[in-house]
């Protein structure tokens, strides 16, 4: 199925809102849903109606498979562990990490640019290159059996 113009820039968007929405959750605890963040969000600021959908899409299955989401991701870091990196950049790479594992109309090559965009935007200098190096690692472990 072809994609529009219109649905990317709206994926785009709502992969930032996914951001920033997750920064939130994180900065008050951790507590509660990806989607209560999303909900205390949209009670001050306005997203448009376009990226609500794919938004509330990615928050739902990083909320239902964030244990998994962070497994794959820990087997995919060398040196690291999760809990180390920066807020921003654990973000990008569960967002991104979400559509590989389980969004299989986004290409995982579309979801790694997309993660290095963001990484690029909003995360520090080494940002870019960490998260491609995370999410092509990621890749690569999904391409032989699933994780």
């Amino acid at each position: 199925m072809q994609v529009t113009a219109r649905e990317r820039l709206d994926r785009l968007r709502a992969r930032e809102w996914a951001l920033q929405i997750h920064y939130r959750w994180e900065s008050a605890g951790a507590e509660g849903s990806f989607r209560d963040a999303l909900g205390d969000t949209m009670r001050t600021r306005r997203i448009a109606p376009g990226r609500l959908p794919y938004l509330r899409r990615v928050l739902g299955v990083l909320d239902e498979h964030l244990a998994e989401v962070d497994h794959a991701l820990g087997l995919s870091l060398e040196n690291w562990r999760l809990d180390r990196l920066s807020s921003i950049d654990r973000a990008v790479l569960r967002i991104a990490a979400t559509e590989m594992l389980y969004l299989d109309e986004i290409p995982p090559k579309v979801s790694i640019q997309e993660g290095i965009r963001l990484a690029e935007q909003y995360g520090g200098h080494d940002s870019p290159r960490f998260v491609n190096g995370v999410l092509d690692a990621l890749y690569k472990r999904r391409s032989g059996p699933r994780v």
